[in-house]
C-alpha cells in the first residue's frame, strides 16, 4: 500500500482478523464441548454453522487483498530481490521465531496440568500456522505471477480462473457429494501444476477485483450472491449432521469462494468507511495479532467452557477476551525499540 492508504483494503483487513478470532474461538469452544454435541440445541447448533462460514471468510480476505495490492506490480531481477529480501525473508525468520514461541508457551501450558491433553493443546495452539508456509510460497511466486500476468487482459485471466476454480472447487464438491450418498472412492483426477490451488485462485480474485473485472455485476446481485452462499454453507452442514457425515467446512468449499468473493468486491465499492481511526487501528496490527493470538486461547478455553452460559453466549465471551489480549500484547510488543516491528512482521 507504500504511504497511501486505502481505507477500504483498511476496513476488509479489520474485518479478515476479527473473523479469524471469532473462528478460533468458537471451534475452540465447541471443541472442548464436543462430549455434549449430542445436547446441543438446533439453534446452538445453528449458531455454529453459521459461525464456521463467518470465520472463513477472513483467510480468502487476506489472499485477496494481497492479489489486489501485489499482482498489479512490475517487477524485474531487481525488484525481485528486494520483494524477497523484503518480504519472504522477514515471513520465514517470523514464522520460525513464532513456532519456538509456541512450542515453549504450550510446555508451560501442559506440563504439570493433568485436565490439558497434550495432543489436543497442540492442534489448537498451531492451529493457525499453517497459513504462514502457505503465505511464504505464495509470496515466493508472486513476481512471477504478476509478470505473466502483464501478458494477458483482464477478460482472458477471468475466463482462465473460471477454468481453474471450476477444477479446484466443483469437482471436490462433486466428489464431496458422491461420497455422501455412498458412492466412495470416485477421484476425479487433476493438477492445477504452477497455479496455486484453491489460495492461488482467491489471490487472482483480488488481482481481478483491481482491475475493475466486476464492476459491471450490481451490488444487489452480489449481495444476493453472499446472501445464498451464506445460506447454502449453513444448510449443507445441516444436511451433513443429519446423515452423521463428518463434513469439515473449510477454503475449498464452492461457496465459501463465492460468498467471501461476493463481499470483497462489494466492499471495493465503499467510499468511505465509518469510524476509521478504529478500523485502521485494528488493520494495523491484523498480522501481529495473528501471531500472538493463539497464545491466549488454551489458557482461556477452560475458563470461559466453565461459564454458566449456553455455548453461542461462551463463544462471544471468548472472541472479545481474545481480542482485547491479543492487541493489548502487540501494542506493547511493538513500542519496544528495535524489536517490537521485527518479531511482529509490521512494515
Amino acid at each position: 500500500m507504500g504511504k497511501t492508504r486505502v481505507e477500504w483494503i483498511d476496513f476488509v483487513r479489520a474485518i479478515a482478523i476479527l473473523t479469524v478470532l471469532y473462528i478460533h474461538a468458537t471451534d475452540g469452544i465447541y471443541i472442548i464441548s464436543s462430549d455434549a454435541i449430542m445436547n446441543y440445541t438446533i439453534y446452538s447448533r445453528i449458531f455454529n454453522f453459521a459461525s464456521l462460514f463467518i470465520g472463513r471468510i477472513g483467510v480468502p480476505f487476506f489472499l485477496m487483498i494481497t492479489g489486489y495490492l501485489l499482482l498489479d506490480r512490475t517487477y524485474d531481477d531487481d525488484r525481485v530481490r528486494k520483494f524477497w529480501q523484503s518480504s519472504c525473508k522477514g515471513l520465514i525468520i517470523v514464522t520460525v521465531i513464532w513456532a519456538v514461541i509456541y512450542a515453549i508457551c504450550l510446555q508451560f501450558i501442559t506440563v504439570g496440568s493433568g485436565q490439558v491433553n497434550f495432543s489436543e493443546a497442540g492442534n489448537l495452539f498451531f492451529s493457525h500456522m499453517w497459513y504462514m508456509p502457505m503465505i511464504i510460497g505464495m509470496y515466493l511466486s508472486m513476481p512471477f505471477v504478476a509478470s505473466a500476468l502483464k501478458h494477458f487482459d483482464s477478460d482472458t485471466i477471468w475466463q482462465a480462473t473460471v477454468v481453474f476454480s471450476l477444477l479446484a472447487f466443483l469437482l471436490p464438491f462433486i466428489t464431496l457429494l458422491l461420497d455422501m450418498h455412498g458412492i466412495q472412492n470416485v477421484n476425479i483426477q487433476y493438477c492445477l501444476g504452477f497455479s496455486g490451488g484453491i489460495y492461488g485462485i482467491y489471490i487472482i480474485l483480488g488481482y481481478l477485483v483491481k482491475k475493475e473485472q466486476f464492476k459491471n455485476i450490481s451490488s444487489g446481485k452480489l449481495g444476493l450472491l453472499a446472501v445464498i452462499s451464506f445460506a447454502i454453507c449453513i444448510l449443507f452442514q445441516y444436511y451433513a449432521f443429519t446423515k452423521s457425515y463428518n463434513f469439515f467446512l473449510w477454503y475449498e468449499f464452492p461457496f465459501i469462494l463465492t460468498g467471501s468473493f461476493a463481499l470483497f468486491e462489494l466492499c471495493s465499492r465503499m467510499e468511505t468507511v465509518k469510524a476509521y481511526p478504529a478500523v485502521t487501528f485494528l488493520s494495523k496490527y491484523s498480522f501481529a495479532v495473528f501471531l500472538v493470538h493463539n497464545i491466549f486461547r488454551l489458557p482461556l478455553l477452560p475458563l470461559v467452557v466453565q461459564l454458566p452460559f449456553s455455548e453461542p453466549v461462551k463463544a462471544i465471551i471468548l472472541w472479545i477476551l481474545l481480542i482485547i489480549f491479543s492487541y493489548i500484547t502487540v501494542v506493547i510488543i511493538y513500542r519496544i525499540p528495535r524489536f517490537g516491528k521485527y518479531i511482529l512482521y509490521m512494515r
